[in-house]
């Protein structure tokens, strides 16, 4: 429409147009946006609004949700997680993750037992360890960061297509902070160094025998979160490339890892429960030697000790407390005390004890012969449940890691043809498309056979960015279903002067629909319909595409299509139905404003003849009432000139089928 001196306007009939920025808009056709009130009024925009139109509309509307291809602009700050940079550093911090579960049960191994018969921490194990550790919670650290810059599929988008990257930073961290964030932080505390360097120092005495129960019971609360982190981080590598590793020999190394890592941590365990076996002895030992015996005698910082050094020398702890006499039970924890194994060197001591894990896991702890204490026996529960469910899992994962990457191709050939004929082209189709027909509102209300029957009959197109899919006047061929990727679909009404309407088509929309009104006539024309739009790629699009040959077809099978509800649906959701709609409702409006002003006007000039024949003579009186008759007149004429008429005569109605006709 036209409105006084303005030399165009844009009709924004879909609400996402609201999204786009002001110079996205008017980027590519060059004209000037201007508001108006519904009466024609221009309404002025203020600075502010321009300020903030060009800064927080583009970033907060069009940014908060892009592909993977299209968010280049905020690269540098938001990661794809899709993206080769992810996918490296999964891999990387998959590594660490398998260092750190590694590392850790190491800690177990810094109590070492004396000549002496007393306990001591190793410094040289200590201080390696706290090294490692420390780098790799620097790891841990840098994944934080990571997660906090990665973006996330928007759980809306992911009925079909690759979904859609939200970018928003601060979306990205509160979903971070509700899923997550708690257990990685926990997994990057530092609590061993701080527990075996600041806690274990100022605990010498006699709480120093409690410095195992504590460093069991850290260990284990954070070693239970980063071995958690490695399925969910499995499954992302997985997902990305298809498998962790791209070898059959690094895929059986991988589970063997798991296995043998598992083999590890039950062997520190099994020494650290030793060594606090063999202490329990002692002090049983001392309970009976009381009160020479003192607990905080059994840490080595008291060996030089007097008193220490005389009730050493008095007591029959060292053969009370040998396996040999059987004075003590000291159950699966005999092995540690008669092979000096808690003694031992570090090296010594953990092979023997890696090779004690796995012999055990692998018999399924059937060798185990314990003693009637309850915690040596759920250890032994233990070591049985786990060893038969990895062994289960390392044997179920080996054979289907090897037979998936060394399967012919002659086998996946023939799924369909003798084990697996649900596989199909068409169930195929079905499963990718169902849900993209279902989300258009024109196909909401068909029944199953009905969207089956479109299912089967789209095609998949793809088109690059500024490809113009169909011009305003040439014959509309088929129907698109957009996945990815965006259009601009625009119209001049046939080219008139000063019209201009707009409109953005994005991801579970369609255009095309001209085809609907042709297809669902009882008797259509053999001449394809006219497109009344210009729709144009802005990026790269996916989509599916139903032929117009093929619409017909459905259509003519189908009869729930000529219902009037879908009648209705198709006049809402057609582009070319709502603008007609509101350039018809719009020169409704200004019409009845017209009246409504004229009929004002009027009323202004009645009470004037009654004054005047009340005062003049009677051949006066019908002279002035004839000139103001005339000069309203005369006003009426002006105030209709430029009329809507010709507005709403030009922008014809949109044709619809006629259903009164059935066919034969």
């Amino acid at each position: 429409m036209v409105y006084g001196n303005s030399r165009s306007v844009r009709f924004q009939d879909d609400v996402e147009v609201a999204k786009l920025s002001a110079a996205a808009i008017n980027g590519d056709s060059g004209m000037i946006k201007l508001k108006y009130k519904i009466d024609g009024t221009h309404i002025p925009e203020t600075s502010t609004a321009k300020t903030t139109a060009g800064k927080s509309s583009l970033k907060a509307k069009v940014l908060s949700r892009v592909f993977s291809e299209d968010y280049e602009r905020v690269k540098k700050k938001i990661l794809d997680p899709r993206g080769p940079t992810i996918r490296r550093w999964n891999k990387i911090f998959l590594v660490t993750c398998l260092v750190s579960l590694f590392v850790d049960p190491l800690f177990f191994y810094l109590p070492v037992v004396r000549n002496q018969v007393c306990i001591d921490i190793g410094i040289p194990l200590e201080v390696i360890l706290t090294s490692i550790r420390s780098l790799a919670d620097v790891f841990y650290i840098i994944q934080i960061y990571i997660r906090f810059r990665t973006a996330y599929v928007a759980p809306s988008s992911r009925v079909f297509g690759r979904g859609e990257l939200v970018i928003d930073s601060s979306k990205i961290s509160l979903r971070y902070f509700r899923k997550g964030f708690w257990i990685d932080l926990i997994a990057a505390l530092p609590l061993p160094q701080i527990l075996i360097w600041v806690i274990i120092p100022n605990l010498r005495g006699s709480t120093m025998t409690n410095t195992k129960n504590v460093l069991r019971f850290i260990i284990i609360f954070q070693y239970l979160p980063r071995l958690f982190l490695i399925f969910p981080l499995s499954s992302q590598i997985v997902k990305a490339t298809g498998v962790v590793t791209e070898t059959a020999w690094a895929g059986a190394a991988y589970n063997l890892i798991l296995y043998m890592l598992a083999s590890h941590v039950l062997g520190a365990c099994w020494y650290l429960l030793s060594i606090e076996r063999q202490e329990a002895c002692w002090r049983s030992v001392c309970n009976d030697e009381k009160p020479s015996c003192q607990y905080g005698f059994f840490d080595c910082h008291r060996v030089q000790e007097t008193t220490r050094d005389s009730w050493f020398k008095s007591s029959n702890i060292t053969s009370f407390c040998n396996p040999d006499s059987r004075s003590y039970k000291f159950g699966i924890y005999g092995d540690a005390v008669t092979f000096d194994v808690t003694t031992a060197s570090f090296f010594n001591k953990y092979f023997y004890c890696l090779w004690w894990g796995l012999k055990n896991l692998s018999s399924l702890g059937q060798n185990l012969a314990t003693s009637t204490y309850v915690g040596e026996i759920l250890f032994a529960i233990i070591i049985a449940t786990l060893g038969l469910v990895l062994f289960a899992l390392l044997i179920g994962n080996m054979q289907t890691y090897l037979q998936s990457t060394t399967q012919p191709e002659e086998l996946m050939k023939n799924l369909y043809s003798k084990g697996f004929p649900w596989i199909s082209e068409e169930t195929i189709k079905r499963h990718l498309c169902l849900d993209l027909v279902r989300r258009v509102p024109l196909f909401d209300q068909m029944d199953e056979r009905m969207l089956d029957a479109i299912c089967e009959r789209l095609k998949p197109a793809l088109c690059t960015e500024g490809t113009f899919l169909v011009r305003e006047g040439d014959p509309v061929n088929e129907m698109l279903f957009i996945i990815r990727g965006h259009l601009d679909s625009f119209t001049t009404n046939g080219g008139r002067t000063g019209f201009f309407n707009s409109c953005k088509i994005g991801p579970g929309d369609f255009c095309g629909e001209e085809l609907l009104t042709w297809a669902l006539d009882p008797r259509p024309s053999v001449i394809l319909p006219s497109s009344t739009r210009t729709v144009k790629s802005i990026s790269e699009v996916e989509a599916f595409a139903l032929r117009a040959e093929d619409l017909k077809f459905v259509a003519s099978q189908f009869r729930r299509l000529h219902s009037k509800q879908l009648r209705h649906k198709f006049r809402f959701y057609s582009h070319q139905w709502r603008t007609w709609a509101a350039c018809f409702i719009q020169a409704a409006w200004r019409r009845f404003k017209k009246r409504k002003e004229a009929a004002q006007l009027r009323a202004k000039e009645n009470p004037a003849p009654v004054q005047t024949h009340q005062s003049l003579q009677p051949h006066q009186s019908g002279l002035s009432v004839y000139a103001a008759r005339l000069a309203a007149s005369t006003l009426r004429a002006n105030t209709h000139s430029g009329s809507d008429s010709d507005v709403v005569t030009s922008l014809q109605k949109p044709a619809e089928p006629d259903f009164s006709v059935d066919e034969e």
